[in-house]
């Protein structure tokens, strides 16, 4: 029993370790001035993230959005383990907003009463492109309504994130099954 104990100690310290700190501006992390609900809902793709921990070794991500009946915002995010057609891993929760924020900012939860920061920091006008970070600049996503975009929505979101002190070398591109 000791072992186990023991065992689950150290995954538990080994998951509370946050990834490195990825944005040097001094300047207070800004969102969009607001979000229109029905239109972020549905099924995101993801192009680029900054690694972390809970998102190791996966290809083929996305996450979907759905209203619940109680007011807060379903969350579906897939992984595919190892590669875009690989075993898919999935992690269910919920979102909130934040009160205030037009919807730009949102609480997510995956597991009890723990809640972490999900700001849209850049969202095209048709919505087919967003950018996701928080406040501490360790955790960063591009997402996309298409498991592709092309070379220039890519290099518009690099220098986007260029301007609010992101280190964008530190980028991984996920790698997406074939558009169908």
């Amino acid at each position: 029993m000791r072992i186990v104990i023991a065992v689950l100690a150290v995954f538990l310290v080994a998951g509370c370790a946050s990834p490195p700190v990825n944005r040097v501006s001094p300047a207070p992390l800004e969102t969009v001035s607001g979000v229109d609900l029905d239109r972020y809902l549905g099924r995101w793709y993801e192009i680029a993230r900054l690694e972390n921990a809970f998102e190791k070794n996966c290809e083929g991500v996305t996450a979907d959005y759905a209203l619940r009946d109680d007011g807060l915002i379903e969350v579906l995010n897939t992984c595919r383990v190892g590669a875009p057609d690989g075993r898919a891993r999935a992690a269910r929760g919920r979102a909130r907003i934040v009160d205030g924020s037009e919807g730009a900012k949102l609480e997510v939860s995956f597991f009890g009463p723990f809640w972490g920061d999900y700001w849209i920091i850049d969202l095209t006008e048709d919505y087919t492109r967003s950018i996701v970070g928080e406040p501490s600049g360790r955790y960063l996503w591009i997402l996309s309504r298409t498991p592709t975009i092309s070379d220039a929505s890519r290099a518009d979101a690099i220098a986007r994130l260029d301007v609010m002190g992101y280190d964008t070398s530190a980028l991984y591109f996920t790698r997406q099954p074939p558009a169908e």
